[in-house]
C-alpha cells in the first residue's frame, strides 16, 4: 500500500502548534517564532521525512527566484516552436545567465496575452523575458501587469515603459546588400514571410546596401510544404537573380536545400545569406553566410535590466546591439 504523505497540518497537530507556525518555519519566516519552537518543528519534519513542495516554498516567498521566459507560439513554427534553432540558442543563453544570477528559468510558449498574465501571477514570477511578440502585445501587457518584463526578441519601437533589447536590423540587412554588391552581383532578392517590423528593417537595409532598383522582394509562405510548392511555381523568378538574402537562417537553409534539389549550385549559380548566425550555419553544406548577433550579451543585458526594474532604478527603454556579417562558403566561389 502506498505510504500516506505527511502534511503540514499533521506536523502541527502532533506538536500542538498552528499550521501557520509550522509553515512559517518551513519557509524560513522565523522572526516571530521562538528558537525552541523552530528546533521542535525542524526535528519532527526530519523525523517524519516531510518532503515540501518546491512550488509551495517559492510561492510563499516575496522573491520566488523564478524568471519566466515566454515565447510566441507562432503558426510559422508549425508546432515546433522550441525546436527552432534561433529560439533554442536564445533559451540556452538565457538559461546560463539566469542560473548565474541564482534564479530559476520557467518556459512557456503561447500566443495568448491572457495566458501570460495568469502564468506570471500564478507563479509569483520575479520578472519576464518575452520573445517574438509585437508592439501591441507588449503595450497590452504593460497596462495589465505590474511584474517587470523585458523584450528580448520582438518589435517594439516607440512604446512607453517597454524595455526593449534589440539589434540593428537595418544595418544587418545593409551589410548583406553591400557585400553582395561588392561581390559583383547585379540582381538580388530578399525573401521573408512578411514585410513588416524587423523583417522590413532588414529589407530596407538590404536595399540601401545593394541598391533599391536592383533588390527585389519575394513574400514566401510560412508553411514548409506550401513554401516548396511556391518556389517551384516561381522557379524562373528565382533563376533571374544571382544572390538571395533570407531574413532568417531557417529560411536561408531551407532555400539552399530546395536550390540544390533543383540542380542549382550554391554559391556557383546563386549566393545565399541568412540572418542570426545560429549554430546551424556551420553544420550545413555549404556553410551559411549570416549576420551575427551576440545572444549571450543580449541575455546578460536582459537580466541586468530585470534587476534594475525590480529595484525601481531608472534605465534606458531601448538598447540596440550591433551586428556583423560572417562570410562563409554559401556566398564564396
Amino acid at each position: 500500500m502506498e505510504e500516506k504523505r505527511v502534511r503540514i497540518c499533521d506536523i502541527a497537530r502532533e506538536l500542538g502548534l498552528s499550521s501557520a507556525t509550522v509553515s512559517n518555519v518551513l519557509h524560513g519566516k522565523t522572526n516571530k517564532v521562538s528558537d525552541r519552537t523552530v528546533r521542535r518543528v525542524q526535528s519532527l519534519l526530519e523525523e517524519r521525512q516531510y518532503i515540501p513542495s518546491m512550488a509551495g516554498i517559492l510561492l510563499a516567498r516575496n522573491d520566488s527566484h523564478i524568471i519566466g521566459v515566454i515565447v510566441n507560439d507562432h503558426e510559422k513554427y508549425e508546432t515546433h516552436t522550441l525546436e527552432d534553432v534561433f529560439i533554442s540558442a536564445s533559451l540556452n543563453c538565457l538559461s546560463t545567465e539566469i542560473e548565474k544570477n541564482g534564479r530559476f528559468m520557467m518556459i512557456k510558449k503561447t500566443r495568448d496575452m491572457e495566458e501570460i498574465i495568469k502564468f506570471a501571477s500564478m507563479w509569483n514570477l520575479d520578472g519576464l523575458v518575452l520573445m517574438g511578440f509585437g508592439e501591441q502585445d507588449y503595450t497590452s501587457l504593460r497596462s495589465h501587469m505590474r511584474i517587470p518584463f523585458v523584450v528580448y526578441d520582438g518589435y517594439c519601437k516607440n512604446a512607453e515603459r517597454i524595455y526593449n533589447i534589440t539589434i540593428d536590423n537595418f544595418d544587418g540587412g545593409f551589410q548583406v546588400g553591400r557585400y553582395f554588391r561588392q561581390c559583383g552581383h547585379k540582381h538580388a532578392l530578399c525573401i521573408a514571410d512578411n514585410q513588416r517590423c524587423m523583417d522590413k528593417d532588414r529589407y530596407d537595409g538590404f536595399c540601401a546596401g545593394f541598391g533599391r532598383n536592383a533588390a527585389d522582394f519575394m513574400l514566401i509562405p510560412m508553411q514548409k510544404v506550401r513554401r516548396r510548392q511556391f518556389y517551384l511555381e516561381n522557379l524562373q523568378r528565382l533563376r533571374s537573380v544571382t544572390a538571395v538574402f533570407a531574413v532568417s537562417d531557417y529560411y536561408a537553409i531551407d532555400l539552399i536545400h530546395f536550390l540544390l534539389a533543383q540542380g542549382i549550385a550554391v554559391p556557383g549559380d546563386m549566393a545565399v545569406a541568412g540572418f542570426d548566425d545560429t549554430p546551424m550555419c556551420e553544420m550545413v553544406s555549404p556553410t551559411l553566410t549570416s549576420v551575427r548577433q551576440d545572444l549571450s550579451l543580449r541575455a546578460k543585458i536582459a537580466l541586468e535590466k530585470l534587476q534594475a526594474l525590480k529595484a525601481r532604478q531608472e534605465t534606458e527603454t531601448t538598447i540596440m546591439l550591433p551586428v556583423r556579417l560572417i562570410e562563409r562558403s554559401s556566398t564564396k566561389l
